[in-house]
């Protein structure tokens, strides 16, 4: 383990998902780092949804945090969706949006983005219905476990996804194959697996929370997604860094990679 890693302990005393959502994803017309990096990961997300035909009935979004966004063109190509995280709060944060709660983060900018990538076949409030549809189910998850769902019995997936949370889930790299292989068993022989996170990044911050994130580059994660029983059919590399006061990542990755038939 890397020495001071952030311990889940320390997650669920004291991440705070709106401060998180307040500063990573008040998408706007700005040019920030921030709003350049969403609109790289919706992109990115669209194509493997919409363009490349990972699609199913059943999505399994691993460490869903308190975000809906890697979900909004997956709501197009699967009639299902389990969405998942470790934090209660994290979890509430979710199920406000979901269930139109007042005090709902406000997403309305982010989905009418996609909306405009895929066309504006629809407008942004029948899509957003469509998403809430699509959400059957909101579980707690630990990638840690060889059952990440605990003794909730579900289908195997056609996709498992995982965003911007394994990096900050896994201390080293034995742990990080470890969760590679625990989601694998999620997922059906020949499924896909997609993963978003950072490149090289040892840290990023919410507010004054810091909280670490596992470095690796793109071999490493090249290597332990084949090593935990996929192949890997792309990876794309979103050349953009963070600023430093939010993470010190050297850009981020987007990896679509498929369950081989004799793995666990």
């Amino acid at each position: 383990m890397e020495p001071g890693f952030t311990s889940k302990e320390t997650y669920l005393s004291h991440f705070n998902p709106r401060d998180y959502l307040e500063k990573y994803y008040s998408f706007g017309p700005s040019h920030s780092a921030e709003n350049k990096i969403l609109r790289l990961l919706l992109k990115s997300l669209f194509k493997t949804f919409c363009l490349d035909g990972v699609k199913g009935d059943l999505l399994i979004d691993i460490g869903s945090g308190p975000t809906i966004y890697q979900l909004i063109s997956a709501c197009e190509s699967f009639k299902e969706i389990v969405a998942t995280d470790y934090t209660d709060q994290n979890l509430r944060e979710l199920e406000k949006w979901l269930r139109k709660e007042p005090g709902a983060f406000d997403w309305s900018p982010v989905v009418t983005y996609v909306c405009e990538l895929e066309g504006n076949r629809v407008k942004r409030p029948e899509k957003e219905e469509k998403l809430r549809r699509a959400v059957k189910r909101v579980l707690k998850c630990d990638v840690s476990q060889s059952r990440p769902l605990g003794a909730v019995s579900l289908p195997l997936a056609d996709c498992v996804l995982s965003a911007l949370c394994l990096d900050a889930a896994c201390p080293d790299l034995p742990s990080y194959r470890a969760a590679l292989g625990n989601l694998g068993r999620l997922l059906k022989p020949g499924g896909h697996l997609v993963i978003v996170d950072a490149l090289e990044s040892s840290y990023y911050m919410v507010k004054e929370q810091r909280f670490s994130s596992l470095c690796l580059g793109r071999e490493a994660v090249e290597a332990a997604v084949t090593e935990a029983g996929y192949t890997i059919e792309q990876f794309e590399v979103i050349a953009q860094r963070y600023p430093s006061t939010m993470a010190n990542n050297e850009g981020l990755f987007c990896l679509v990679g498929r369950k081989l038939s004799g793995s666990v």
